[in-house]
Order: structure tokens, then sequence, then C-alpha cells
């Protein structure tokens, strides 16, 4: 290789590098922004303002931490709609992965009439939008009597078409021969579902659940038309107690913003390798 050649890679890995870095900067700065201002006190929001981390209004003076414990603990507090969201989350997620693992291996593995047309009106569903279903969801919500209950939060979520596509894609590389090989032995569908196909599919399994927890913990225009109490308010619609008649609390949601993202963050850390493998392997592109 000639020392030309290897002066324009080293040039060309150096200009892709500098890009990304450049994008990477550009893309945290309003995560340290929420970070600068959750430290911050109140009258320091509205008299040091700066879209530059590198100018000093950016960041706070003194850093006030006591601000979290102020939002986790002010009118009742974020730590009830914390918890709430924590269960809401769990419940959603382990619906979602119930109903789209069994629809996802039906749609791809098993023989019944009208399975094209059918898998084709789920996709169709992802054109709705969601603003579209919120009245209808409402009513149905509340024939049923969950207006405020758990139920409402979380039985509307437990299906997909997104999930559904996504666990059919991964299925499909699945051998069939499997399948029938089991079936020959005598399992049913269901222990060959659990058995062999769920060991099979932790890198989707991993990334259905985290874009199911993602959009359940961020969820904020239904929590606030099905609940009238706190008592099953997630932490998106607590963040909304810091805007009084006299303006928002911009210190105090920026803290509690804070705390309603770092769990996300934790889960993707902790995800982030079987998210790669998934989208990799079920050939999806962002």
């Amino acid at each position: 290789m000639s020392r030309t050649v290897m002066q324009a890679r080293v040039i060309n890995k150096a200009l892709l590098y500098s890009v990304l870095t450049i994008g990477a900067f550009v893309a945290i700065i309003p995560f340290l922004y929420m970070l600068a201002n959750s430290l911050k006190t109140y009258s320091e929001t509205v008299t040091r303002i700066s879209a530059i981390p590198f100018d000093p209004r950016f960041w706070p003076k003194k850093p006030m931490w006591e601000n979290y414990s102020r939002a986790w603990t002010t009118g009742g507090g974020l730590g009830r709609a914390f918890l709430n969201t924590v269960v809401i989350a769990t419940v959603t997620v382990t619906g979602v992965l119930a109903t789209s693992s069994f629809a996802g291996y039906a749609f791809s593995k098993l023989a019944f009439p009208a399975k094209n047309a059918i898998f084709a009106v789920v996709l169709s569903t992802l054109m709705i939008p969601e603003t579209v279903l919120l009245i209808p969801n409402f009513i149905v919500v509340a024939s049923f009597g969950w207006v405020d209950r758990l139920p409402a939060l979380t039985v509307p979520f437990m299906a997909s078409g997104f999930f559904i596509f996504l666990l059919r894609q991964f299925f499909n590389q699945v051998p069939t021969a499997l399948v029938e090989s089991a079936r020959i032995d005598g399992a049913s569908h269901v222990y060959i579902l659990a058995r062999i196909f769920v060991p099979l599919s932790r890198a989707p399994l991993f990334t259905t659940g985290f874009l199911a927890f993602t959009a359940s913990w961020n969820a904020l225009q239904w929590p606030l038309v099905v609940t009238q109490t706190p008592k099953w308010r997630p932490i998106s619609v607590g963040l909304t107690k810091f805007i009084t008649e006299a303006g928002p609390e911009t210190h105090l949601r920026m803290a509690g913003a804070m705390i309603a993202l770092l769990p996300v963050v934790a889960v993707y850390i902790v995800a982030q390798r079987q998210i790669t493998e998934a989208i990799a392997r079920t050939g999806l592109k962002g």
C-alpha cells in the first residue's frame, strides 16, 4: 500500500471522526442545558441564560443539588408519580412482549386463512395517527369503567403493529425445519415458542421491550386524558405541577426531567448491545 493511499485514509478517518464529534456535541447540548438549569436557582434561570456550554452564564454560579430533593417532594412530589410510572411501564412491556411474541410467531410460522391480508391490516394501523384514536379509545376505556385506573394506562398499549412486525421479521430467519421437527416430537406451538424461539430472540425481544418501555415512560397525552387524580398519574404528568400561575418553576422542572430521564438512560445502557444486534439481524434501519 502506497504512502499516499495511507495518508488519504488517515485524513478521511480524521474528517469522519471530526464530523461525528461535532454531531455528538450538538446532540448533547440540550441535555447539558437541562442539567445546568436543574442546578440553578429560579432567578438564575431567568438572568443567566446562554445556549453555549462554554459561556459561564450557561452554568450555575453554585450548584443547587437540593433542587432534586425539592422536585421529588414539593406539592406531593414526583415520588408517587415515579413509582406509578415504573408499574405502568412494567405491566405494559410485559403485555407487549406477550402479544407481540405470539402474533409474530403466528404470522411467521403458522398457516391460516387470509394470513397475509390480516398482517396487512395490522401494518396499516401504523399509518393511523395516535390523535385520531384518542376519543374512540377513551370511549371504550370509559365504558369499561377504567378511567383513573391502571388498565386504562396499560391495556390499550399492549399490542403494537410495529413490534409484531419486528418480531415476525426475526422469526422468519429461524429455520422452519426446527418447528417441523419439534411438531413431529409432539411439541405444541406454545412450547416451541417458549423453548426455541424466545431463547433465540433475546436481541429483538430486548429491543421490543426497550422501545415499549420508552414509549410508556414518556407518554403524556393519554395519561392526561384518562387520569383525574394523582392516584395513577405518571411522572410525565407529574412534571406539569411545576407550572404555576406565577409561571414555570424552570429549575424544578429541569430537575424533575433529569430524574425522569435517568431510568431510560440506564435501561438503554443495559440493552444497548442487544438493540444493536437486533437492528443488524432484522435489517431495520433508522
